[in-house]
């Protein structure tokens, strides 16, 4: 069975099957229109079959590709030198945030220059404010020179595809 509406008095009359798409008159009104087809059944939930299932690829690096991201980890640290402020922070953890899922190694030294440059900068504040005691002047010309060493020994080593950690380290990223 199903319902037809008249369009003119709003009469709802139910009609075999077999008048669908056929010319109807309302018993109320006598207006003429089509009879509705019938509707499709509905679907569930449980009856939509899934999405296919497209495996997922992590993209992997090659050990060369690898290596030079993680020499870049450290190298990006030298961009305090540009005059960007906190440079030696920001220039590491933007190559660190944009490969370290390609690769465990880049991962690894990305944190451990990460580590290494957010020290560094604590040990110069530290050695700015003493510098109001003449000691400030010979340890904020250390921490820079320290620095400096450590970053290209470990861009030499990361290159080389050793993973290298820094001494005098506060490990915030584990």
């Amino acid at each position: 069975m199903i319902q037809s509406k008249c369009p003119k008095c709003g009469n709802v009359t139910e009609l075999a099957d077999d008048q669908a798409g056929q010319s109807v008159t309302c018993p109320d009104c006598g207006n003429v229109s089509i009879a509705p087809l019938p509707a499709e059944p509905v679907a569930t939930r449980s009856e939509i079959p899934p999405p296919p299932v497209t495996p997922t690829v992590s993209p992997v690096m090659s050990d060369k590709d690898s290596r030079m991201w993680g020499m870049l980890c450290h190298l990006a640290a030298l961009a305090i030198f540009t005059g960007i402020p906190f440079g030696n922070i920001i220039g590491p953890l933007v190559v660190w945030l944009i490969q370290k899922d390609k690769s465990p190694f880049v991962n690894e030294q990305g944190k451990e220059s990460l580590n290494f440059q957010i020290s560094m900068a604590i040990y110069g504040i530290v050695s700015a404010f003493l510098i109001v005691i003449i000691v400030g002047i010979f340890l904020s010309i250390a921490v820079v020179v320290v620095d400096i060493i450590f970053v290209i020994i470990a861009s030499v080593k990361a290159n080389n595809g050793e993973s290298y950690r820094y001494p005098l380290t506060i490990r915030f990223l584990k």
